[in-house]
């Protein structure tokens, strides 16, 4: 076994990332506080061709250097828009028909192994404040809670961690059909 070099991934141009067929998914980031988080979730949004990522609230913008410290170009690649009010971002994605999920434990949460997209549906996450989550005024505009199930004694993942584990479940059900 060795390891693939850069040359042998098979990575394609920020030009033909923004051509290729995207992940039928948007990102909503609410609130993120930490310039590094908002990073690390631009460069999973890329991994995984999604579509868009929304930033709301008082979520950072690119340019930023801490921002791209950990996106490593994924502000370029990925296409993004800061929407101030999440009420107004959610209401004009309701009219488009776009799903909605917050990323948040809730008394309705449905687990993650039992949420099961269907194809041809476009679905929007909303990932939450590191310390508060998902908006309170977010919350009575979603269609579902998402809820990824832990065991240990925090009850806590990052927020950039969350995202890796909610897109991958997306991917792995849209994608390669994947099914409990």
């Amino acid at each position: 076994m060795r390891k693939l070099k850069l040359d042998e991934l098979g990575r394609i141009s920020v030009n033909e990332f923004k051509q290729a067929e995207k992940l039928p998914l948007i990102m909503i980031l609410d609130n993120i506080r930490s310039l590094n988080n908002i990073g690390s979730l631009f460069r999973t949004a890329d991994a995984f061709r999604i579509e868009k990522i929304y930033l709301t609230g008082f979520t950072a913008t690119p340019p930023h250097k801490d921002i791209h410290k950990t996106a490593l170009g994924a502000t370029e690649s990925v296409a993004w828009e800061y929407v101030e009010r999440i009420e107004d971002l959610l209401a004009s994605l309701k009219e488009n028909n776009i799903r909605i999920a917050a990323v948040e434990q809730t008394d309705e949460s449905t687990m993650l192994q039992k949420f099961f997209p269907k194809p041809g549906e476009k679905w929007a996450f909303i990932f939450g404040n590191e310390v508060k989550g998902v908006s309170e005024e977010a919350l009575p505009l979603v269609d579902l809670a998402i809820e990824i199930p832990q065991f240990g004694t925090k009850h806590s993942f990052n927020v950039a961690v969350s995202a890796g584990i909610v897109l991958w479940d997306f991917t792995a059900k849209i994608k390669f059909g994947y099914h409990v």
